[in-house]
């Protein structure tokens, strides 16, 4: 899952960031509106946590625009606490939800997870697929009960499969959601986490469809 974090004060993004990172997350950052609406329009993120106040375009009219252009990603707003207003204004503008500073790091996460949660249309932190089950508060999966030890990108590319499951992902979508803008990405390596991932949970729930990418399916079907 890939986080785009818009917030001006260098200290706080970077301990967002840290914190997004720590719990399996992949992050870009932006520090003004300009650079967060573009990174926003032209890449693929699960999440946005936006800052209201930015300098050379405030949060609002980011959120206006991408909601303008048919963006649906989904937007935690950090507005200040004493100002309700903004936090209306931000609903109103197109924000998902909002968190007001200061906060604590594991709400901003807690809501995070709502929201990816949400728009692949869950409702709780447990994602069940036949025997498997991921747990996205705790980042923990299992099969029939026993705990399944994964790498951090096996685990990244589990969770995004399991939060579309019964649609084809491509790899090229994968590999957009799996690493930051600055990584060297390959789609070869989607395939050896794949071949990772069948063995370690020893049950046929990923199939490849050719020519298209991957889908996560219940074992009955």
């Amino acid at each position: 899952m890939r986080i785009l974090v818009v917030e001006d004060d260098k200290d706080l993004n970077r301990q967002i960031a840290d914190a997004l990172t720590e719990a399996g997350y992949v992050v870009d950052c932006a520090f003004d509106g300009e650079e967060g609406h573009f990174l926003g329009d032209t890449e693929p993120y699960d999440a946005v946590i936006l800052d209201i106040g930015l300098p050379e375009m405030d949060g609002l009219s980011v959120i206006e625009q991408w909601r303008r252009d048919g963006k649906k990603l989904p937007v935690l707003m950090l507005t200040a606490r004493d100002r309700w207003s903004d936090k209306v204004a931000g609903i109103d503008a197109g924000a998902d939800d909002y968190v007001a500073k200061p906060f604590h790091m594991e709400e901003v996460l807690a809501r995070v997870r709502a929201l990816i949660r949400r728009a692949a249309g869950h409702a709780s932190a447990e994602i069940v697929c036949g025997p498997l089950r991921l747990d996205t508060k705790s980042s923990k999966v299992d099969v029939e009960g026993k705990p399944i030890k994964l790498t951090s990108h096996e685990f990244r590319l589990l969770a995004y499969l399991m939060h579309h499951m019964g649609e084809v992902v491509s790899r090229t979508e994968l590999v957009e959601h799996l690493y930051d803008q600055d990584f060297d990405r390959d789609s070869n390596t989607v395939e050896v986490f794949v071949g990772r991932l069948r063995k370690k949970i020893g049950i046929d729930l990923i199939e490849t469809v050719r020519g298209m990418g991957y889908r996560m399916r219940e074992p009955a079907e």
